[in-house]
Parts: C-alpha cells; sequence; structure tokens
C-alpha cells in the first residue's frame, strides 16, 4: 500500500471531487461507522442522501433556529448561570443533545436528568469509535464499550423510537403526508422508515446511521464551538479597542467561519481508489492505496488565503469562488449534509441581521457572550488526551452576571 499525501488547497479540491475516491477516514471505526452515509459510495450515496436531503432544508433550519433552539439553549444554560461557571465542552453535549436527538429521530419520553445523562454517555461512547483511527486508547477496549452502548441505544431509545413512527406511518395516508410531517417535524428516522421500499436497510445498518447522525452533529459543533470561542478570546485579548463586535452576531457567525477554517474537526480527509486513479501530482492511485488530504495545512494555504492565512482573522474575505471556511465541510457529494444547520448561511454586505440563518454553534456563543463568558482564570483548559485529534477535553469558564 502507498499513501499520497498533500497539502495544497487546489489539489485538495481536485482530489475531492474525483469521483473514483471514495471516503476511508472511518474505516477503523466500522463498529459504527460500516455503512453509514458518510462512509457510502455511488449510487448507494445517492440514494440515501437523497432521501435524507429533505430533512435537511433550510425552512427547516430556520423553523428550529427561531421557534425550537432558542428555548432549549436558554434552559440548559440556566442551571449554569446561577452555577456561575461551567465546562464548554460539556456544556457542548448537553445543548446540543436535543438538537441532534431531535434530527436524528431519537425519542426523550422521560426528558429526566438520568435519561439526559444516560444518552450524553452513549453519545460519547459512539463519538469514540468514529474517531477510532485517531484514537490513543486501546482499539479493542473503545470496540466492546460501543457494542454494549449499541444494545443499551437500541433497547432504550431506537427501538422504541421506531415503534413510534412504524405505527403512526401505518396509521397514516403515506400518499398525502410527506415525509416528517408525520411528527409534525422533519427527522432522520421517519424518513429512512418512510422509504425502506427503496432502501431495503437491514435493521443494523439503519441503527448505525441514526446512532452517528446523534454524535455526528453534537461532535463536530461542539469541536467548532469551543475553539472559536477560544479564538474570539484571545482576539480580544490582542484588540482590546474592538470587544464590542462580540455583541455582533453578523461578527461572531463569521469568526465560526473563519476559526472553522484553521480547526477542521478532522485534521485529514482519507480517500481510497475504487480503480487507479491520476492523481494531482501526476502519479497513479491504486486499490488499496490511501489519498491523503492535510486539512490543517490545505486551509493555511497562503496562495489561497493570503499572508495571514495561518492567523485567525474573523473579517477574512473568501477567496473568489471558495469559502470562507476552506475545505472544512468537505466538498463535492460528501459534503457535510449539516453545514446550515451548524454555520448558517454565509452573511452578505447587506445581509439583515434580523432575518438571518446564523446556524447552531454562533447562536451559542452569542448567548455566552450575552452573559459575558470567559475564561476561568483559576482553571487551565485541557486538550482531550483520548485522542490525537486536537479537540478541547475541557474548558472551564465563567460568567461575569
Amino acid at each position: 500500500m502507498k499513501e499520497f499525501n498533500f497539502t495544497k488547497y487546489e489539489d485538495a479540491i481536485k482530489i475531492y471531487r474525483e469521483k473514483n475516491l471514495m471516503q476511508a477516514l472511518y474505516d477503523e471505526g466500522e463498529i459504527i461507522m460500516d455503512q453509514v452515509l458518510v462512509c457510502l459510495h455511488g449510487d448507494d450515496h445517492r440514494k440515501r442522501r437523497k432521501v435524507e436531503n429533505k430533512v435537511f432544508s433550510r425552512e427547516t433550519f430556520r423553523l428550529y433556529e427561531t421557534d425550537i433552539y432558542p428555548v432549549t439553549l436558554d434552559q440548559t444554560i440556566q442551571p449554569f448561570l446561577k452555577k456561575g461557571k461551567m465546562d464548554l465542552v460539556d456544556f457542548g453535549f448537553r445543548v446540543l443533545l436535543n438538537l441532534t436527538a431531535d434530527f436524528s429521530g431519537v425519542d426523550r419520553p422521560e426528558k429526566s436528568p438520568e435519561e439526559t445523562e444516560k444518552l450524553i454517555k452513549l453519545l460519547k461512547i459512539f463519538a469514540s469509535g468514529a474517531t477510532l483511527a485517531h484514537s490513543t486508547r486501546d482499539r479493542d477496549e473503545v470496540k466492546e464499550e460501543i457494542k454494549v452502548a449499541l444494545k443499551e441505544f437500541e433497547s432504550k431509545f431506537l427501538g422504541p423510537s421506531i415503534k413510534r413512527r412504524e405505527e403512526l406511518i401505518k396509521n397514516s395516508n403515506e400518499n398525502e403526508l410527506p415525509t416528517g410531517v408525520l411528527l409534525n417535524r422533519q427527522d432522520i428516522l421517519t424518513a429512512l422508515l418512510n422509504n425502506q421500499d427503496k432502501l431495503q436497510l437491514p435493521y443494523d445498518v439503519l441503527m448505525r446511521e441514526i446512532a452517528f447522525y446523534l454524535l455526528a452533529g453534537a461532535q463536530t459543533s461542539i469541536h467548532s464551538l469551543v475553539h472559536t470561542f477560544h479564538e474570539i478570546i484571545k482576539w480580544v485579548e490582542k484588540n482590546p479597542d474592538k470587544k464590542k463586535n462580540i455583541y455582533d452576531p453578523i461578527f461572531v457567525q463569521k469568526a465560526v467561519h473563519e476559526s472553522t477554517r484553521l480547526h477542521p474537526s478532522s485534521p485529514v480527509a482519507w480517500r481510497k481508489p475504487t480503480c487507479p486513479v491520476h492523481l494531482p501530482n501526476n502519479e497513479e492511485a491504486k486499490e488499496g492505496d490511501k489519498v491523503i488530504i492535510d486539512l490543517y495545512t490545505c486551509n493555511r494555504d497562503e496562495e489561497m488565503f493570503g499572508e495571514d492565512a495561518k492567523e485567525f482573522n474573523p473579517n477574512r474575505e473568501a477567496p473568489s469562488g471558495q469559502n470562507v471556511y476552506g475545505l472544512s465541510f468537505g466538498l463535492g457529494m460528501h459534503s457535510c449534509i449539516g453545514r446550515n444547520l451548524a454555520a448558517g448561511v454565509v452573511p452578505k454586505e447587506d445581509t439583515d441581521p434580523n432575518d438571518h440563518h446564523y446556524g447552531t454553534v454562533a447562536l451559542i456563543l452569542n448567548k455566552l457572550f450575552e452573559y459575558n463568558a470567559k475564561p476561568d482564570p483559576n482553571n487551565t483548559p485541557k486538550m482531550d488526551e483520548k485522542t490525537k485529534r486536537p479537540n478541547w477535553g475541557y474548558y472551564p469558564i465563567i460568567f461575569d452576571v
């Protein structure tokens, strides 16, 4: 097996657009990732993505952002405001739990603290499986944890959620009710069950798909949330006269996009050929080889983003024809399906801040700055030692209210 590494932005674009290169980043974590959407290729990927795309519409995102998410965010943050402090990483899991459960289709009938803690625990275990390739723990130990967690997830959450939806589908006229209306909301589980005649998903694949959606929305958004908060704090320290900008929601969203460029949720993207493929370096990759995109370096390519490409500049302009957040959300057939949910729509010069889709990460940051959140001077943040990925594992903050 040969490895081909690419660090230039333009080369990465060509690799992402090569149809004969398929996802390889999650091969080691197949216990939780086998045959989930992000790992599919070709017709199977197109069929399932077509079904699931209907859930991830801008109209649905706006509904959550304006009517549902603010209530959840306020309820989740109140106990921490009373304490005057919290771990931002832990808070991220808690505030995003309801959102990812809603979109994936995992019911939470009890809404109790015990139920919340159980689902958070399962979510973290699933996340350890998705990132198994970069884990610093014993691989077999992690896999055993995931096996146990999947059984508990199926019995306590997924099984009852499927039963409820199947009864609704059975008692409804599917010709009159589009996907999602059965539950008066859109979710992935309903969409898959309502299209099972087309997809023919085995039960274990369905379970992994829902488990993946439950963890993916939270894991990547938490990564962006903490990194962006840290970058904004450092930026304010260097530019104290511009501190007022952190109360501008458009500025905060731009900061999210810029931080996402600098800190992609995975520092690399891996692809493997389905047949011999001619690469940008004029070499040929064959089946069994690995093609690696160094996203961390590509997103800091000075030829694309300028001499200050390695620096955090929330007012950066996007290069012509490119995204201001770089390649962090992927490109082409495997671009992130939930990008707009997490990061919103890129604002324009004439964007009305009162009628704009900001994304969940920016909404959380706006709420934190509303209560004057800042790093806890008596507690040092720590990186996550369970993974080689540059993720924060503990980030204590306090509120000045």
